[in-house]
């Protein structure tokens, strides 16, 4: 089968939805290629040793990709972000429309892109898949970028780029549940979990050989890895760590990775939890994972918001896979899936008390409990959610699409 993957965002950027999922596709047997954009995600800036032009062919381990121009820009502009996703759209057009003819066009999450589709599919009889990983518009009005102008505008092209799409693929339950509440007919829903990337996953009975990261010695440490925005919200975090504090200091609260929140976060945690925070800097997977992999739990937390009762944030899957216990701060899906896998606790998200019993609650089992937890985790992780098991649904969603409309 002839699979195109269009998506804004490819590796090297973040994104485990590009070359692994195309390398997959591949090794199956099918002649899977990628239309993206040139790598400025999510710094906003093309990353070094690429240079945008009006086409780049290029190949990244065996897979086929042509990048096309954008304005590249992730800021907190509205301006210049929409001109981020237009442009793309509008410039990937081309290839889209008279370019190379696949069986079925694979549509990464943004909705202008499913627009684009449309069009293809309407001119060209081309099925189109759509991956949903953020509900629009509600992420966007979440975030703070959203004016009330844009709701019509959003909303429009929701309802055409998922009215005509072959299938609708969500990352949850709950969101499934809520599309098909929108309109959009439930035979042509899916729900698929993402992955993680796997590629800098320590080996299972690795985790005691590596280095025990500075400050982490006598303690109890519970991990945030990842971004540090305002949708984390994790100045409730850091209050939990003064909460806890009184009660037990031995349990530390470790904050891992940037994001704009990062400098106010380390203002709060010198105010209200000077001795149990502790703050490491962005570090690549592989090390990253590393240290994860020593901590004693790892951490969750999203605002207290409707939008985010059927959200997965990625690190989900990245900490079942690292075999730790989780702490689950979160909305109703992610939660359900952490302890469906018997992997650690829910709490209530955006309340300080309940994240400092949770972790009180963690602290006080037995070590081999916890360690039990984590290997529940990871035993989860890859039966049921690792890039084998989730290409394994997309195939057969794929081979439906071809199947319906040849």
């Amino acid at each position: 089968m002839k699979i195109l993957i269009h998506s804004q965002f490819c590796t090297p950027e973040p994104v485990f939805k590009s070359v692994p999922f195309a390398r997959e596709l591949r090794r199956r047997g099918h002649d899977a290629r990628i239309l993206t954009g040139f790598p400025n995600y999510p710094g906003g800036k093309i990353y070094p040793g690429h240079s945008i032009r009006w086409r780049l062919r290029e190949e990244i381990d065996g897979v086929p990709i042509l990048r096309v121009p954008l304005y590249p820009s992730h800021g907190e502009s509205i301006g210049r972000r929409a001109a981020n996703y237009a442009t793309f759209a509008a410039t990937s057009a081309v290839p889209l429309l008279a370019g190379w003819r696949p069986d079925v066009v694979y549509v990464y999450n943004l909705v202008t892109l499913g627009f684009m589709a449309s069009i293809n599919s309407a001119l060209r009889g081309i099925p189109y898949v759509i991956d949903v990983q953020d509900l629009w518009p509600d992420s966007v009005f979440q975030s703070g970028m959203g004016r009330s102008w844009m709701r019509a505008i959003i909303g429009a092209l929701c309802r055409r780029g998922y009215g005509k799409a072959a299938r609708v693929v969500a990352l949850s339950p709950g969101m499934v549940e809520t599309l098909a509440s929108r309109g959009v007919a439930r035979e042509r829903l899916r729900c698929i979990y993402n992955w993680c990337d796997e590629s800098g996953l320590p080996a299972e009975g690795s985790v005691d050989a590596a280095p025990l990261p500075g400050g982490f010695a006598g303690r109890f440490n519970v991990l945030y890895a990842g971004n540090m925005g305002t949708v984390q919200a994790l100045d409730a975090v850091v209050d939990a760590a003064g909460w806890v504090a009184r009660t037990n200091p031995e349990i530390q609260f470790v904050f891992m990775g940037k994001g704009v929140m990062r400098p106010a976060l380390e203002e709060r945690a010198r105010r209200v939890a000077p001795g149990n925070t502790l703050f490491l800097e962005s570090r690549p997977l592989a090390e990253a994972n590393a240290i994860m992999a020593r901590a004693d739990a790892v951490l969750i937390h999203l605002q207290p918001k409707p939008l985010f009762e059927f959200t997965i944030p990625s690190k989900t899957q990245a900490y079942l896979a690292a075999g730790r216990p989780v702490l689950a701060a979160v909305g109703r899906d992610a939660t359900a899936l952490v302890e469906r896998a018997g992997a650690g606790f829910g709490c209530e998200p955006g309340n300080p008390a309940a994240i400092a019993g949770a972790a009180a609650r963690l602290a006080a089992l037995d070590p081999a409990e916890r360690d039990e937890m984590g290997r529940r985790g990871r035993e989860f992780y890859f039966r049921e959610l690792a890039l084998r098991v989730g290409v394994d649904h997309w195939e057969r969603v794929f081979e439906e699409t071809a199947a319906n409309h040849a």
